[in-house]
């Protein structure tokens, strides 16, 4: 069985910036008070994240600036169940110039690795170290990196699905 590390961001990712209209899923956005603030999310969208949750050999990691706040406030909020997913944080990540969630990632990885990973964040399609990176990954690793104005789309979604059930070589 294959193992695959899916780190989750959530602004922009899980709950889009600004959010109007429709949902890329064809229905309206929820709104839900996660605690701190008013979030917005397709309802589609946590459905297929509770399912992949459920996947065996699938491990969650929230990489977020909510850390620890995505557990406690948001997951309630909009019935994500991600309460018990590990927390990676910008604290012991290093300092300087880089990306703090590429550091974040890589030093879970040295101690958790997977046969698969997948990186979902909204952010990433402009970090070019961490798309180098991951370009040197090759196939262990799906990159989504969905627009922040509408999350995570059906078919992002389809290719993580796709991803974690398929088999690595």
């Amino acid at each position: 069985m294959r193992n695959v590390t899916l780190y989750l961001d959530v602004d922009g990712v899980v709950c889009p910036f600004g959010a109007t209209g429709n949902t890329p899923w064809g229905s309206g956005w929820r709104l839900a008070n996660a605690g701190v603030l008013e979030v917005a999310y397709a309802g589609q969208l946590v459905d297929g994240l509770n399912q992949l949750s459920r996947v065996p050999g699938v491990r969650f990691v929230w990489l977020t600036s909510w850390e620890y706040m995505a557990a406690e406030y948001l997951c309630p909020a909009i019935g994500l169940a991600g309460g018990h997913w590990p927390c990676l944080s910008a604290e012991g990540a290093g300092t300087g110039e880089a990306w703090w969630k590429l550091a974040a990632l890589q030093e879970d990885l040295a101690a958790n690795p997977p046969d698969g990973i997948v990186w979902m964040d909204d952010q990433l399609r402009y970090e070019q170290e961490a798309l180098a990176w991951a370009a040197f990954l090759g196939p262990r690793i799906l990159t989504v990196s969905p627009d922040p104005r509408r999350g995570i789309s059906p078919a992002e979604l389809d290719a993580v699905s796709g991803f974690v059930t398929s088999q690595l070589f």
